[in-house]
Parts: C-alpha cells; structure tokens; sequence
C-alpha cells in the first residue's frame, strides 16, 4: 500500500470532523450526521453491495469508484461513533500474522 493512500485517509478523517460542525445545506458529510447513525450505516450498506455488484460484473472502473465510496461511508461511520482510525490500524496489528480461524475461533471464545 502506498503512503498515499495512508495519507488520503487521514485528510478525510480530519475532514469529517470538520464536517460535524457544518451546515448539513452545504454538506453532504453534516447530512448524512444530521440523519443518525442509522442513516449512515444504511449508506454503507448499499455502498458495500454496490461494490460486490460491480465485482460480480468484473467491472474494474466500477469496483474503484464503488470502493471509494464503501470507504467514504465507512470513514463517516467510525467519525460518527468517535473510533479513530488508530483504533482501527491497532485492532488490524493485534491480528496481523494470526490465523483467521484461530482468530475467529478465539473472539467466539470471549
């Protein structure tokens, strides 16, 4: 993964904290908060299966501009519940090199 990407997350994070203060008139970000998140998830939703759509097409084009959108939502999502996207990077380093079984197996356990 490119620092790039690393750092286009982190300007949208700052962005949707920004937008918390905005008038939902002029953004879509403080529409989408004016809403609940309720709302918010629902647009998730739709996102991520519009990406699966896009993949089942094997439309390329399609799956980048769709995926984009899954993690805009995605990033309004944890902004609205107050996760930090270090919450996230540490929760994916806890798992980093177990396997996906043990790791299902053991959240099961909990």
């Amino acid at each position: 993964m490119s620092s790039e990407f690393g750092d286009i997350l982190a300007r949208l994070e700052a962005l949707m904290q920004e937008r918390r203060a905005a008038d939902p008139a002029t953004s879509y970000v403080a529409t989408l908060y004016s809403r609940g998140r309720g709302k918010i998830a629902q647009k998730l939703g739709e996102e991520a299966v519009e990406t699966v759509i896009a993949a089942m097409r094997d439309d390329r084009a399609e799956m980048v501009a769709e995926s984009a959108d899954l993690v805009f939502h995605w990033l309004v999502l944890l902004a609205d519940a107050g996760i930090p996207l270090d919450e996230v990077a540490a929760e994916l380093a806890r798992r980093e090199g177990l396997s996906g079984i043990d790791e299902k197996t053991a959240r099961k356990e909990s």
